[in-house]
């Protein structure tokens, strides 16, 4: 790597990170704030970056570490992907290592003794390992070039992924006074952006924030029945061979749709926090790994996926914030190529949701952020207009048109006057006594004969029967937009008892009109398969494509790596759209820098050759 000039102005740094940049992983320029961000570093100074997955963030600091003096120290929250970033950079060419406690002895203190000797390009560090004493006093010993604090939004006690030894990451300030810094997330909201500053020290850090918009992801939120069989049907027609992964809330949940899944053909492998740590590592790898995969999990599994051919995230229970929705979706399509945010939600979520916001020992402060939190989240669930719109205003950005990408946009809501219908659903729930559950008040609505309502007395109340021109399922949908919208909330013991709010008199009182989506019936009949045209190819590309994957496969198997770090599927698709014969032709394509093309590029040339247009 090139020696740091103390006499090169900014703007000869700047290009020779350009080169540096293309050279190395292939691309000819920035993107974003990347150049701002790398002059910042290149000059000494902090900086917080919060750019979307996918955005090119490691090349924020990849890049001033090679063109700085010493080793890049890059905090990771998650052991488990240590290996293949390591493995993604020795491919370039680049001398990277990690140290956490998979490793053993010997490998732990190789790694140590190429730290001391100034050998490592970047090492990756767990925070546990980063933050004891051995750690620290080694750091001292060596030349440091920069700090990265990635997924820094771990730090906030506010967010979805806090992490206890993220809030003393200030040490690096105090014991390393002169060493630049730079923490980076996908995303954070205004409170969060706030914290990672007090918390980190970074006061004086120069602040850049990138459009959180991803335009490749299409946003879908579906209501209808039977989520299980949606999300087939969604599988089927858009990603019938494509990784992809599926969450739910629940580890009992995360079993039985993963045995369900392969029990329909798909193999689907489950992770949890109550798996041993040795198959939750085996499941990571083969999701790496192999292709077509899915994985269906917790929110244990994600934070810092590298994979970038995730072709669908789908959620079958409500996340509790759109942080946590954001972060989550923007697991798919990190290549930039279209994939699928699919979430189905009802009216059980919002009430365990609910529930779980108030089921805590927080303070009551926590209590009430995750409260607004869920708020924001039912909100974008029951929009009528544009979802992305909706999702970027809540991080601070204005879309100034409908996106067109979302099923808002591509299938716009009906909408209907639910004012009457909805004064009977809480009439009903306050002259039963606000002691009941959703089912049993649709079942006074309906004017169901049933034993226990005529021990209880209520077949006389006067909203006995008022609601029959619903059925039950299209009075579940109302309540659970009631519940959303704030007219109804549930009890605090978790035995789900509807009771009214202050919200609900204005409607009772016929102050205020009340207007819902209708309930969006799935489609009848296949749409085109998207998995196909993903990549917009001709039926000859589509098949050098496919042969292309095929040799990489076997390259990624022979060195025991994902085959994503070997050439990513936009960089193939490019591979079959100009159908390079020489080393000089593929050199231009995005992608592939010099390291690689030395290695790979006979290779993949071999195929093209065989496969003429």
């Amino acid at each position: 790597m090139p020696a740091h000039d103390p006499q090169a102005t900014p703007a000869d740094e700047l290009s020779q990170a350009r080169r540096l940049l293309n050279r190395v992983f292939g691309y000819d320029d920035f993107r974003h704030h990347q150049g701002e961000i790398i002059s910042t570093l290149l000059a000494g100074g902090d900086a917080l970056v919060l750019m979307p997955t996918g955005g090119g963030k490691s090349l924020c600091y990849q890049l001033p570490a090679l063109l700085r003096e010493g080793v890049g120290v890059v905090v990771s929250p998650l052991i488990a992907l240590m290996q293949d970033q390591v493995d993604a950079l020795r491919q370039l060419g680049l001398r990277a290592a990690f140290l956490n406690s998979t490793l053993d002895a010997e490998t732990v203190h190789a790694t140590e003794q190429a730290l001391l000797r100034g050998e490592l390009d970047l090492l990756y560090v767990a925070p546990e390992r980063l933050l004891g004493e051995r750690m620290l006093s080694l750091l001292e010993r060596a030349r440091i070039a920069l700090f990265a604090i990635d997924e820094a939004h771990c730090v906030s006690q506010w967010g979805h992924d806090f992490r206890r030894e993220y809030q003393q990451l200030s040490v690096l300030h105090q014991r390393f006074p002169a060493v630049p810094r730079i923490a980076l997330t996908a995303t954070a909201d205004q409170r969060t952006r706030q914290e990672i500053i007090d918390q980190l020290q970074l006061q004086e850090a120069a602040v850049f924030v990138n459009s959180f918009d991803r335009p490749n992801i299409r946003y879908t939120i579906s209501d209808a029945p039977n989520p299980r069989e949606r999300l087939w049907r969604f599988l089927e027609q858009e990603h019938p061979r494509d990784a992809g992964i599926v969450y739910c809330l629940s580890r009992k949940k995360v079993e039985s749709v993963a045995e369900w899944l392969t029990a329909r053909g798909r193999e689907a492998l489950p992770y949890h926090a109550g798996l041993s740590d040795g198959l939750r590592r085996h499941h990571q790898q083969r999701f790496l790994r192999e292709e077509g995969l899915i994985v269906v999990a917790t929110i244990a599994f994600g934070m810092g996926i590298d994979k970038p051919d995730v072709r669908f995230v789908a959620h079958l229970n409500l996340p509790k914030s759109l942080e946590a929705y954001y972060q989550e979706t923007g697991r798919a399509g990190r290549d930039g190529l279209p994939a699928d945010a699919w979430l189905a939600y009802g009216l059980q979520d919002v009430i365990t949701l609910r529930q779980m916001t108030q089921d805590t020992d927080a303070t009551e402060d926590f209590k009430r952020s995750a409260h607004q939190k869920l708020e924001a989240m039912l909100g974008l669930c029951e929009l009528t207009s544009c979802r992305r719109q909706a999702l970027l205003a809540y991080f601070g950005e204005t879309l100034e048109a409908p996106c067109g990408n979302c099923d808002n946009c591509l299938q716009p809501p009906q909408t209907w006057d639910a004012t009457e219908a909805a004064r009977k659903a809480l009439s009903c729930v306050y002259r039963s006594g606000q002691r009941f559950g959703v089912n049993y008040v649709i079942e006074l609505l309906t004017g169901k004969d049933d034993e226990r309502i005529r021990r209880n007395g209520h077949h006389r109340l006067s909203t006995f029967g008022i609601g029959r021109e619903l059925n039950a399922v299209e009075w579940r949908v109302l309540f659970r937009q009631l519940l959303a919208q704030g007219y109804l909330d549930t009890d605090l013991e978790g035995h789900g008892t509807l009771r009214l709010t202050a919200r609900a008199r204005l409607l009772l009182r016929g102050e205020i009109e009340l207007h819902l989506r209708r309930l969006r019936r799935p489609e009848r009949g296949a749409r085109e398969r998207r998995g196909r045209t993903v990549l917009a190819l001709g039926e000859a590309e589509q098949a050098l494509f496919e042969a292309l994957r095929s040799r990489r496969r076997a390259l990624a198997e022979a060195q025991g790596v994902p085959p994503y770090i070997i050439f990513h599927d936009s960089t193939l698709a490019e591979m079959a759209q100009r159908r390079p014969t020489s080393l000089g032709e593929m050199a231009g394509i995005p992608g592939i820098g010099e390291t690689k093309l030395n290695r790979f590029g006979k290779a993949f040339i071999e195929v093209i050759r065989e496969h003429p247009g």
